[in-house]
Protein backbone atom coordinates (compact mmCIF):
# COMPACT_ATOMS: atom_id res chain seq x y z
CA UNK A 1 0.00 0.00 0.00
CA UNK A 2 1.35 3.41 -0.98
CA UNK A 3 1.09 6.27 1.49
CA UNK A 4 -0.92 9.26 0.32
CA UNK A 5 1.06 12.45 -0.25
CA UNK A 6 -0.01 15.57 1.61
CA UNK A 7 1.17 19.17 1.59
CA UNK A 8 3.03 20.15 4.73
CA UNK A 9 4.41 23.50 5.84
CA UNK A 10 7.63 24.02 7.76
CA UNK A 11 8.89 27.16 9.48
CA UNK A 12 12.65 27.70 9.41
CA UNK A 13 14.70 30.05 11.54
CA UNK A 14 17.90 30.71 13.39
CA UNK A 15 19.98 33.47 14.95
CA UNK A 16 23.40 31.92 15.65
CA UNK A 17 26.20 31.43 13.12
CA UNK A 18 25.72 31.59 9.34
CA UNK A 19 21.94 31.36 9.37
CA UNK A 20 21.62 31.94 5.62
CA UNK A 21 23.79 28.90 4.96
CA UNK A 22 21.94 26.85 7.59
CA UNK A 23 18.57 27.67 6.00
CA UNK A 24 19.82 26.82 2.50
CA UNK A 25 21.28 23.55 3.75
CA UNK A 26 18.08 22.72 5.65
CA UNK A 27 15.98 23.31 2.51
CA UNK A 28 18.20 20.89 0.58
CA UNK A 29 17.86 18.35 3.41
CA UNK A 30 14.07 18.71 3.39
CA UNK A 31 14.00 18.08 -0.37
CA UNK A 32 16.14 14.95 0.14
CA UNK A 33 13.83 13.32 2.72
CA UNK A 34 12.29 10.01 1.61
CA UNK A 35 8.96 10.45 -0.14
CA UNK A 36 9.29 14.23 0.08
CA UNK A 37 9.67 17.04 -2.43
CA UNK A 38 10.27 20.71 -1.65
CA UNK A 39 7.51 22.67 -3.38
CA UNK A 40 8.31 26.28 -2.50
CA UNK A 41 10.51 28.26 -0.16
CA UNK A 42 9.95 31.85 0.89
CA UNK A 43 12.43 34.66 0.98
CA UNK A 44 14.33 35.17 4.21
CA UNK A 45 13.00 37.68 6.75
CA UNK A 46 14.71 39.39 9.70
CA UNK A 47 12.46 39.24 12.73
CA UNK A 48 12.82 40.40 16.31
CA UNK A 49 13.46 37.69 18.88
CA UNK A 50 10.27 36.30 20.41
CA UNK A 51 9.83 34.98 23.92
CA UNK A 52 13.36 35.53 25.25
CA UNK A 53 14.06 38.94 23.70
CA UNK A 54 17.64 39.55 24.93
CA UNK A 55 19.23 37.81 21.93
CA UNK A 56 20.03 38.59 18.29
CA UNK A 57 17.27 38.98 15.71
CA UNK A 58 16.22 35.84 13.88
CA UNK A 59 16.26 35.05 10.21
CA UNK A 60 13.05 33.21 9.32
CA UNK A 61 11.59 31.55 6.24
CA UNK A 62 8.90 29.03 5.37
CA UNK A 63 8.70 26.07 3.02
CA UNK A 64 5.98 23.87 1.65
CA UNK A 65 6.58 20.18 0.99
CA UNK A 66 4.74 17.36 -0.69
CA UNK A 67 5.38 14.30 1.47
CA UNK A 68 4.26 10.76 2.11
CA UNK A 69 5.90 10.83 5.56
CA UNK A 70 3.49 10.58 8.48
CA UNK A 71 3.43 13.61 10.80
CA UNK A 72 5.58 12.00 13.53
CA UNK A 73 8.11 10.70 10.98
CA UNK A 74 8.37 14.15 9.39
CA UNK A 75 8.80 15.80 12.79
CA UNK A 76 11.53 13.30 13.69
CA UNK A 77 13.28 14.10 10.40
CA UNK A 78 13.08 17.85 11.16
CA UNK A 79 14.64 17.28 14.58
CA UNK A 80 17.43 15.22 12.99
CA UNK A 81 18.14 18.02 10.49
CA UNK A 82 18.32 20.49 13.38
CA UNK A 83 20.82 18.27 15.22
CA UNK A 84 22.88 17.90 12.04
CA UNK A 85 23.14 21.70 12.00
CA UNK A 86 24.38 21.96 15.57
CA UNK A 87 21.05 22.61 17.28
CA UNK A 88 21.24 21.90 20.97
CA UNK A 89 18.05 21.93 22.98
CA UNK A 90 18.25 23.28 26.53
CA UNK A 91 18.54 20.47 29.10
CA UNK A 92 16.06 22.26 31.36
CA UNK A 93 13.43 22.32 28.62
CA UNK A 94 13.48 26.11 28.35
CA UNK A 95 12.46 27.53 25.00
CA UNK A 96 13.01 30.51 22.73
CA UNK A 97 16.75 30.81 23.25
CA UNK A 98 19.38 31.37 20.55
CA UNK A 99 19.71 28.58 18.00
CA UNK A 100 21.63 27.65 14.88
CA UNK A 101 18.53 26.20 13.22
CA UNK A 102 14.91 25.80 14.22
CA UNK A 103 12.48 23.76 12.11
CA UNK A 104 8.82 23.76 13.09
CA UNK A 105 6.23 21.49 11.52
CA UNK A 106 3.38 23.94 11.04
CA UNK A 107 0.77 22.03 9.05
CA UNK A 108 0.58 18.46 7.75
CA UNK A 109 -2.34 18.25 5.34
CA UNK A 110 -5.56 18.51 7.32
CA UNK A 111 -4.14 16.70 10.37
CA UNK A 112 -5.25 17.83 13.80
CA UNK A 113 -3.11 16.12 16.43
CA UNK A 114 -2.58 16.76 20.14
CA UNK A 115 -0.06 14.17 21.30
CA UNK A 116 3.04 14.37 23.50
CA UNK A 117 5.70 16.16 21.47
CA UNK A 118 3.46 16.67 18.43
CA UNK A 119 0.69 19.24 18.10
CA UNK A 120 -0.78 20.04 14.68
CA UNK A 121 -1.41 22.54 13.42
CA UNK A 122 1.47 24.20 15.28
CA UNK A 123 -0.17 25.62 18.42
CA UNK A 124 1.13 29.19 17.95
CA UNK A 125 1.12 29.42 14.16
CA UNK A 126 -1.96 31.63 14.01
CA UNK A 127 -0.38 34.17 16.41
CA UNK A 128 3.13 34.59 15.01
CA UNK A 129 3.87 37.11 12.27
CA UNK A 130 7.42 35.73 11.90
CA UNK A 131 5.83 32.48 10.66
CA UNK A 132 2.78 33.87 8.86
CA UNK A 133 4.58 36.49 6.74
CA UNK A 134 6.93 34.02 4.99
CA UNK A 135 4.21 31.36 4.79
CA UNK A 136 1.76 33.83 3.23
CA UNK A 137 4.36 34.59 0.56
CA UNK A 138 4.31 30.99 -0.69
CA UNK A 139 0.95 29.58 0.46
CA UNK A 140 -1.56 32.36 1.24
CA UNK A 141 -4.55 30.08 0.61
CA UNK A 142 -3.24 27.17 2.70
CA UNK A 143 -5.88 26.11 5.18
CA UNK A 144 -4.72 25.92 8.79
CA UNK A 145 -7.12 23.38 10.30
CA UNK A 146 -9.40 25.02 12.83
CA UNK A 147 -8.12 28.55 12.12
CA UNK A 148 -8.71 29.53 8.47
CA UNK A 149 -6.36 30.47 5.65
CA UNK A 150 -2.83 31.76 6.13
CA UNK A 151 -3.87 35.02 4.41
CA UNK A 152 -6.74 35.56 6.90
CA UNK A 153 -4.53 34.72 9.87
CA UNK A 154 -1.83 37.16 8.72
CA UNK A 155 -4.46 39.92 8.51
CA UNK A 156 -5.10 39.41 12.22
CA UNK A 157 -1.53 39.88 13.52
CA UNK A 158 0.89 42.79 13.80
CA UNK A 159 3.63 42.12 11.25
CA UNK A 160 5.64 45.25 12.03
CA UNK A 161 9.29 44.35 12.46
CA UNK A 162 9.20 41.42 10.00
CA UNK A 163 11.51 42.68 7.23
CA UNK A 164 12.29 40.90 3.94
CA UNK A 165 16.03 40.53 3.36
CA UNK A 166 15.76 40.24 -0.41
CA UNK A 167 13.37 41.59 -3.05
CA UNK A 168 10.40 39.52 -4.17
CA UNK A 169 11.34 36.79 -6.61
CA UNK A 170 11.02 38.01 -10.16
CA UNK A 171 11.33 41.69 -9.13
CA UNK A 172 13.96 43.72 -10.88
CA UNK A 173 16.26 45.98 -8.91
Amino acid sequence: MTATAVTAAVGLGGNVGDVGQALASALAALDALPGTRLLRASRRYRTPAWGLQAQPDFINAAATLRTTLAPRALLDALLAIERDHGRERAADGSRWGPRTLDLDLLVHGDAVIDAPGLVLPHPHLHLRAFVLVPLAEIAPDMEVPGHGTVRALLAGVDAEGVVALEPPRGASA
